[in-house]
């Protein structure tokens, strides 16, 4: 397999993830506190959670600075986006239909080769 080119395990962390972070799910909460609602947790690299932020439009840029601030990604993080969100497309493929059929196939492409 070729996923060793991507993913190095000695940055692999499991933590505890949300499971479904995207913008819809995202609520400010009392006091304009933010909150993440509608977990779907499992246990896994950070950097898939990080990921799907990224796939229906992203967070704000300080969500991020300020996570890189606390907790910085591993090298080649950005290479990596497109790969954990490859499941998601998948899956929104299956759900919905060819609308994700063009940007799953792209995601394949660059990474199957």
């Amino acid at each position: 397999h070729r996923l060793g080119e991507w993913i190095d395990d000695r940055y692999v962390q499991p933590a505890l993830l949300h499971g479904d972070p995207w913008g819809g799910n995202f609520i400010v909460g009392p006091g304009g506190a933010p909150a993440l609602i509608d977990p779907a947790a499992y246990y896994g690299d950070r950097e898939a959670d990080l990921a799907m932020t990224r796939l229906f439009g992203g967070f704000p840029p300080a969500f991020y600075q300020s996570y890189a601030a606390a907790w910085p990604l591993a090298p080649g993080w950005q290479d990596r986006v497109d790969l954990y969100n490859l499941y998601h497309l998948l899956n929104h493929l299956n759900l919905f239909g060819e609308g994700y059929g063009a940007q799953a196939d792209a995601t394949l492409a660059r990474y199957v080769g």
